[in-house]
């Protein structure tokens, strides 16, 4: 995510940082290659002279030269600015109103309109334990009605059904009235793609939206569209009046144009941040957060959030348990934590939310990636209880069936023994004096205070993922440290 632009970013900053002053020469051409930088990644350019101008007349002002660390003072200043042009802070949903809370969903054909209504059910049913409805008016594309009931059923939220022949607004109509006499508490509206010039169509969503008075319409734009997203969610909100954006595809986002262009241009907050093909692929936004994975800083704080949502606490603390009585890491156990990664979700997405990721190699990065996690697993899988309890017992022949099993190679399986046989000694270490069970107290305690910090990077803890960055200061997850060692 924002990958050529954090890139772009870092080695910019990196000609300042350690500097015991700065010119104003330093100063302005720095601001020269963020303004290129900015443009490159598809800002618009009206927001970037906004965020230019602000870092000027700081970075020349007082707050730089007084400073005792001229570069990081720089490097702040750059991180407020583009705070500044995100928003101050997450804006979640506003459901303060009379159940049901009607939420519109609009945007563009292609957008992804109908997987974000479903991810956004399953948020609100999973975070904020709502009782959900959604309902389809999109008459428009085929097998969008079904593509919507389908999801509800696999999010666990309930479907209003409807079908191609009946009118949006009726759908609109019934579907709100069965949502009162069920006691909803939301009602999802997944609305057709239309194009802002369509006067047909946008008037028939302007119909909808008139019924239905909205708490919420929300415009999901693609955010690989660039400075575009802005520019449409703008023509949309002078139509509708939206109350913010939902970002989609956000991961497939190495840019970042949309994301620091939008809430300048629209005037309107991004609320969610849809960042996978999963139906649980959505995120709260958080300028904060997006500005320090911008610039390389990594963002710990999501992390942490996703490891206290998703993994099982109760397998962590067996794990802590079995440890701290001084039994053995065994193949079995390494399996286990590479599932619990996975709950984390795809593994770029968790190595960009770690600090100083953006220093790593293309090519060393290029290296992890979900398939070698899912061939790892496979090779296990392919062992017998006593291979994964005693790994001794592998010789050449097991290893050619274990390769043959899991459809890898030879070379594949005495890597992945190897990267075991790393993971065991530091898995030893970690069980002495209670560390361990001192860690898993930590976990169990939640929230970011609870969480303990891992190598430096503050990355959440577990028994097998200990310290992060292995290899590169400080540890990494199962099967990752490997990766970095030549």
């Amino acid at each position: 995510m924002f990958q050529s632009l954090s890139d772009r970013l870092t080695s910019t900053f990196n000609k300042l940082t350690g500097r015991g002053k700065l010119s104003e020469e330093n100063i302005q051409k720095a601001l020269r290659d963020v303004r290129v930088s900015l443009l490159e990644a598809d800002v618009a350019l009206s927001v970037v002279k906004v965020f230019i101008a602000g870092v000027r007349r700081r970075a020349l002002g007082t707050e730089v030269s007084k400073s005792l660390s001229p570069g990081e003072m720089f490097i702040k200043i750059v991180k407020e600015e583009l705070i500044n042009i995100m928003g101050q802070k997450n804006e979640g949903l506003d459901l303060r109103a009379e159940p049901p809370c009607v939420i519109l969903m609009a945007g563009l054909q292609g957008s992804g309109k109908t997987t974000t209504t479903a991810k956004l059910a399953k948020f609100l049913k999973d975070n904020q334990k709502k009782k959900v409805l959604v309902a389809s008016a999109d008459i428009y594309r085929p097998a969008a009605i079904e593509q919507l009931k389908i999801l509800a059923g696999e999010v666990g939220v309930e479907f209003f059904p409807s079908d191609s022949t009946q009118k949006p607004l009726d759908i609109a109509k019934t579907a709100l009235d069965f949502a009162k006499k069920n006691i909803m508490d939301v009602l999802i509206i997944d609305t057709a793609g239309r194009l802002h010039i369509d006067q047909d169509m946008m008037s028939e969503i302007k119909s909808l939206h008139s019924f239905l008075n909205p708490i919420e319409t929300l415009f999901v734009v693609d955010a690989m569209t660039g400075q575009d997203a802005a520019i449409t969610a703008k023509a949309f909100n002078d139509a509708l009046s939206l109350t913010g954006v939902i970002l989609s595809k956000a991961d497939g986002d190495a840019r970042g144009g949309a994301a620091l262009s939008i809430r300048l241009v629209t005037e309107k907050p991004i609320k969610f941040l849809g960042m996978g093909e999963k139906v649980d692929a959505l995120e709260a936004f958080y300028p904060d957060r997006i500005a320090s994975r911008i610039l390389g800083m990594g963002d710990v704080l999501s992390l942490i959030e996703q490891a206290e949502k998703n993994l099982d606490k109760e397998k962590v603390t067996q794990m802590a348990k079995k440890m701290g009585k001084g039994q053995s890491f065994d193949l079995q156990d390494f399996s286990d934590q590479l599932e619990q990664m996975s709950k984390l979700g795809n593994i770029d997405g968790i190595l960009g939310k770690l600090p100083g990721m953006s220093q790593v190699p293309e090519a060393v990065k290029n290296k992890i990636n979900d398939k070698s996690f899912l061939q790892m697993r496979a090779m296990i899988s392919s062992m017998t209880k006593k291979e994964r309890a005693n790994p001794d017992l592998i010789n050449g022949s097991r290893r050619r069936r274990i390769a043959a099993g899991s459809g890898t190679d030879i070379q594949g399986v005495n890597k992945l023994l190897k990267q075991f046989d790393q993971m065991q000694k530091m898995m030893k270490k970690m069980g002495k004096g209670g560390k361990m069970m001192q860690m898993m107290r930590q976990l169990g305690a939640g929230g970011a205070g609870g969480m303990p910090g891992m190598g430096g990077s503050g990355m959440p803890n577990m028994p097998g993922m200990g310290g992060m960055m292995g290899g590169m200061g400080g540890g990494m997850p199962p099967g990752l440290s490997g990766f970095f060692k030549k």
